[in-house]
């Protein structure tokens, strides 16, 4: 099993920023990738970053030059740096890992920005 714990969230002004950060713990040996999704009211979860044990990272195409992704192994953590934050970007983020196969996710933390 792996636990995941997100912090960071937040209510911000359009144009701010936040700093998501997520904890792994448990059976964290072999996790390949670890990444962040969101769920806005109404809308089906979606991608935001992902990061693998190889640092190859990915990025939905909404977030390009806004959002940063960063991981540290050592501490098995993963980050998201979100700057120019859009009322669009207001979402519940969960954080997820990938090892074995399977998915793990976190419980979620909200992030709401005002236009």
């Amino acid at each position: 099993q792996v636990q995941l714990v997100e912090s960071g969230g937040g209510l911000v002004q359009a144009g701010g920023s936040l700093r998501l950060s997520c904890a792994a713990s448990g059976s964290i040996s072999s996790i390949n990738a670890m990444g962040w999704y969101r769920q806005a009211p109404g809308k089906q979860r979606e991608m935001v970053a992902t990061i693998t044990n190889g640092g190859r990272i990915n990025y939905a195409d909404s977030v390009k030059g806004r959002f940063t992704i960063s991981r540290d192994n050592a501490k098995n953590t993963a980050d998201l740096q979100m700057n120019s934050l859009q009322p669009e970007d207001t979402a519940v983020y969960y954080c997820n890992a990938l090892r074995g196969g399977r998915f793990y996710w976190g419980q979620g933390t909200q992030v709401t920005v005002s236009s």
